[in-house]
C-alpha cells in the first residue's frame, strides 16, 4: 500500500461497480400496470370489488412483524407522528428521544405539539441509553421512542422495564431494522406500537410509506383515523363504487393514506427482505472482523438481539487515528478509495441545522413552549463522541460479492496507513 490516497491524487484502490438501490423484483411491473389499470390508485377512491394493495400489504406485514395489526400509511415520519399521538400523546408532553438519530425522531414528536426531549446512548450500540432515559422521565412525560439505530436493536428487556414502572408506551421507531429480531421476534412488535419507514434508502422500501404496527385494536383504530382524514376502513361488506373508507366523526384525522402504487411495490420488496438481510448479514461479519483486526470497533448490538439488520454498517475509529486526522476527511478518503459514500453517523440533535423548531412559527405558541422545544438546552456527550469517531456506509454495499467486501477492509487498511495525509 504504497501509493498515496486517491484524496490526495494517488490511484484508486478499488475500481468496480457497487449495487444500486432500490432494486425491484420479479413482481414489480406487473403489480404496478395492475394498480394503472384497476381503476383504483389509493384506498380513498372507490372501491373496485377486491382487495386493495393497501390491504394486502397490511396483512403481509403484520404476518412478517408477528403483530396482528398494521395500518399502512404514507411516510416514516407519519407512522411516528400518528403512532405517538394514537397512544395519547398530545400537545406539550412530554416524548423522550433518542439524541442521535434523524431529524424526524424530533420533528413527528413537534408535529402533534409535543416536546421532545432528548437523551444521551449508549457508547457501544448508538441507540437509546436506558440510565439516560430513567434520568430523563418527569411527570409531564408521557412517551418513550427508540430507535433500531443503524445495524443496532436497543437494549428492550431495559426500556421496557422503564416504561412499565412508569406506566409510559414505548414506541419502537423501526426504520433501520426491517427484519431484525430481539429473543427471536420481530422488532417493533414489544412496544405499545412499533413505526417502520419505507423512504427510499430503507431495507423495505417503495420510495415513500410506512407503517404502524400494534396489538391493541384501540390503537390502530385511531391511528387508522389519523391517516385518513378521521375515516375508517369499513368492517361490512362494501359494493363496487362505494368508498371503503367510513366517515365516523369520532377522531380528526389528516391525510397520510398510502397509494395503491406503493403499497404494490412493498410486497414486491417484502417476498426480497429475508434473503437480502441475509446476504448483508454474512458480508457485515466478514467484514467486522478484518476491520477488528485493523484496531477499528464495529457498532455493537444489545445482548439480546437475535437477528441483526444492517441498514448501515458502522463502524468506530481508533482515537490514535483520530488525533491526526478528523472523522469526516477519513470518511472521505475512504469513499474516493472505494467508489461509494462513506459518511458519519446523524448529526447529534441537540446541534443539527435540521432541528431548528425556532425557524417554523407554527411552534410560536407561547415563550414557555419555545424554550422548552429549543434542542440547544440538552447535553448529549456520548452522541457527539460517536459523530466524532465513527463512519458508516449504506446496505446495498453489503449485497456485492464477498470479495468486494475484502476490497473495503483492504481501503480502510491503506487509509489508515496514510492518515497523515489527511492531517489538518
Amino acid at each position: 500500500m504504497g501509493n498515496s490516497l486517491a484524496i490526495s491524487g494517488g490511484p484508486r484502490l478499488v475500481d468496480r461497480e457497487w449495487p444500486r438501490w432500490p432494486q425491484p423484483g420479479d413482481r414489480a411491473l406487473k403489480s404496478l400496470e395492475d394498480v394503472l389499470t384497476s381503476g383504483r390508485w389509493t384506498i380513498s377512491c372507490a372501491y373496485q370489488g377486491r382487495q386493495s394493495y393497501e390491504r394486502q400489504f397490511a396483512e403481509a406485514f403484520a404476518e412478517y412483524c408477528n403483530s396482528p395489526l398494521c395500518v399502512p400509511v404514507a411516510t416514516g415520519t407519519a407512522a411516528l407522528a400518528i403512532a405517538l399521538e394514537a397512544c395519547g400523546v398530545g400537545a406539550s408532553d412530554e416524548v423522550v428521544v433518542p439524541g442521535l438519530s434523524w431529524v424526524a425522531s424530533s420533528s413527528a414528536v413537534l408535529g402533534i405539539n409535543a416536546v421532545p426531549v432528548l437523551v444521551d446512548v449508549d457508547p457501544e450500540t448508538y441507540c437509546l441509553d436506558p440510565a439516560a432515559v430513567e434520568a430523563a422521565i418527569t411527570d409531564r412525560t408521557r412517551a418513550i421512542t427508540v430507535v433500531h439505530a443503524y445495524s443496532a436493536v436497543a437494549d428492550l428487556d431495559a426500556l421496557l422495564d422503564i416504561a412499565q414502572r412508569y406506566g409510559l408506551p414505548l414506541v419502537e421507531d423501526c426504520a433501520h431494522a426491517h427484519g431484525a429480531r430481539y429473543s427471536n421476534w420481530p422488532v417493533g412488535a414489544f412496544g405499545t406500537a412499533g413505526a417502520f419507514s419505507m423512504q427510499g434508502s430503507k431495507l423495505l422500501t417503495c420510495g415513500e410509506g410506512g407503517a404502524v404496527i400494534t396489538d391493541d385494536p384501540e390503537i390502530a383504530s385511531r391511528a387508522e383515523h389519523l391517516r385518513a382524514d378521521g375515516r375508517m376502513l369499513r368492517r361490512d361488506a362494501v359494493d363496487v363504487g362505494e368508498m371503503e373508507l367510513m366517515e365516523t366523526g369520532r377522531l380528526m384525522g389528516s391525510n397520510a393514506c398510502l397509494s395503491e402504487f406503493h403499497a404494490a411495490v412493498l410486497l414486491d420488496q417484502l417476498d426480497l427482505l429475508d434473503q437480502q438481510n441475509a446476504r448483508r448479514s454474512r458480508s457485515a461479519e466478514r467484514l467486522s472482523v478484518r476491520l477488528a483486526e485493523l484496531g477499528l470497533t464495529p457498532q455493537s448490538t444489545s445482548a439480546g438481539t437475535t437477528e441483526r439488520a444492517y441498514y448501515r454498517y458502522a463502524v468506530r475509529l481508533p482515537d490514535e487515528v483520530l488525533a491526526v486526522a478528523p472523522v469526516d476527511r477519513i470518511a472521505q478518503a475512504l469513499g474516493a478509495e472505494l467508489g461509494f459514500p462513506v459518511m458519519r453517523t446523524h448529526q447529534p440533535l441537540n446541534d443539527n441545522p435540521l432541528n431548528r423548531p425556532s425557524t417554523r412559527r407554527r411552534f410560536a405558541i407561547d415563550r414557555e413552549y419555545m424554550t422548552r422545544i429549543d434542542p440547544a438546552r440538552f447535553d448529549l456527550p456520548v452522541a457527539r463522541r460517536v459523530h466524532d469517531s465513527v463512519v458508516s456506509f449504506g446496505h446495498e454495499v453489503l449485497l456485492a460479492p464477498l470479495d468486494a467486501i475484502d476490497d473495503i477492509a483492504d481501503a480502510f487498511a491503506k487509509v489508515l496507513s496514510h492518515v497523515g495525509e489527511l492531517a489538518v
